[in-house]
């Protein structure tokens, strides 16, 4: 090949990832949209009819039955199973599985389901998957090559974080970022920010939708001592962030144990409990996404042990195989740990509320770039020295944990930790656990 057909290739490589980012962008924003719109439709429905929660049991069945009954394709010897949610969408970048086009209908029902009932949950596991659904019908579609099809699956994550979010700068790193601890694959980088920034306006400039809004009224100055504290409570957010994954897989793994991986049996026992807490607890402040404290707790106090409630209240929600996104129950532990300290570490409220959202997002994720990124992109660029030293550290001490068991360590996070790469989240814990 002589050089002006390199460059011929390379141009015509460009105008396909372009071309075809900006479908799946478009796409997902659409789909996106109707997530965003119809949950928020629905948890107005559950807050104003309270009775809804003694639902969530049979809701818990409804989730079963589809998972159980559609959610899984035998392809080369090879289960493909939609009721693995994220873990199947990093599986299918990392080219282990297949990303199911049926994958993205079933997510958004099962997590209205989740929502209108009371079960804690948010929304970007759903705008991912349907992301990674829909990139794979298009690839399927002008049949493109593994490698292309990895590519594709990673603009499709971004196109659903940056218009679940209203931040496509993060979503385009956050798709490369997501599946492989210490690795990003810059080569997706054009598609993925395509997708992304199509998916963003989609979303916000041709369906008006509005996102949520966090203001921080105000920082501390930058000092040794202030860095300091940003340190010490990066730290207590990355342990409050291990410590809901671990409780999360816990569960899950002793509810498959029991109930044999009857998913129906799972969620209905699941919703059972949730619904005892709901009524011990006196308030459905720890259902659904809990948007209105979240925002409350930039503003005001909250009850000092919210971020405690809610992480019990997700990880028995999604461990017992009920459906939605993440990230908004950490931004709600996070930033309601962040609120109850702000009174010992002497910062301002909103400041270190907005802290613990991004740093608790960035050590369950394993994503501390793209944490960074939201939280210029939310918190328009204040206290980037104080997010960016959070972010890494909280990455750092969360150790090799995390939402998702299917990422790939590529490297270890430090020499500190005498972690093989190559493996996965979910394998070094159950070599831990052999060797316990």
């Amino acid at each position: 090949m002589d050089k002006k057909q390199k460059y011929i290739h390379f141009f015509s490589l460009i105008a396909q990832w372009v071309l075809l980012g900006s479908l799946i962008g478009v796409v997902v924003g659409a789909f996106t949209t109707i997530l965003l719109t119809t949950n928020d439709f629905l948890g107005e429905v559950r807050e104003g009819t309270g009775w809804l929660i003694f639902l969530l049991p049979l809701g818990g069945i409804v989730i079963g039955y589809i998972y159980m009954n559609f959610g899984k394709v035998f392809m080369n010897h090879t289960l493909h199973d939609a009721a693995e949610l994220n873990n199947l969408i990093i599986e299918g970048v990392q080219g282990k599985k297949k990303v199911l086009s049926r994958m993205g209908p079933i997510v958004y029902l099962g997590t209205f389901i989740t929502v209108i009932f009371g079960g804690s949950t948010g929304r970007e596991g759903a705008a991912i998957q349907m992301g990674g659904s829909v990139a794979q019908a298009v690839n399927k579609f002008f049949k493109k090559n593994k490698t292309d099809t990895k590519i594709f699956v990673m603009s499709g994550i971004s196109a659903g974080f940056g218009a679940a979010f209203g931040a496509p700068i993060t979503g385009a790193v956050f798709g490369m970022e997501m599946a492989a601890l210490g690795k990003m694959k810059f080569e997706a980088l054009v598609p993925c920010l395509v997708a992304s920034f199509t998916g963003h306006y989609v979303t916000t400039s041709f369906f008006g939708f509005q996102h949520e809004s966090f203001i921080i009224q105000t920082l501390p100055e930058v000092s040794m001592v202030t860095f300091a504290k940003v340190i010490a409570t990066a730290v207590l957010f990355s342990l409050l962030s291990v410590s809901y994954c671990q409780l999360r897989h816990k569960i899950q793994t002793v509810s498959e144990k029991v109930f044999k991986k009857n998913h129906m049996k799972r969620a209905f026992v699941g919703g059972l409990i949730i619904v005892m807490l709901t009524l011990i607890a006196g308030s459905q402040d720890y259902n659904g996404r809990g948007l209105e404290m979240l925002e409350q707790s930039f503003e005001e106090e909250v009850p000092p042990f919210a971020f405690l409630a809610k992480l019990i209240f997700t990880a028995i929600t999604l461990g017992t195989g009920f459906v939605g996104g993440e990230a908004i129950p950490l931004f709600f532990m996070g930033a309601t740990l962040g609120n109850a300290l702000h009174d010992f570490m002497n910062l301002p409220l909103s400041f270190l509320t907005a802290l613990g959202m991004i740093a608790a997002f960035s050590a369950g994720t394993n994503t501390p770039l793209a944490a960074f990124l939201l939280a210029m992109e939310l918190f328009d660029g204040k206290g980037a020295e104080f997010f960016f030293v959070a972010c890494l550290v909280s990455f750092i001490f969360s150790g090799h944990h995390g939402l998702w068991p299917a990422q790939e360590i590529y490297q270890p996070k430090s020499r500190i930790y005498k972690v093989p790469g190559g493996k996965t989240i979910k394998q070094v814990e159950e070599s831990k656990s052999s060797q316990e």
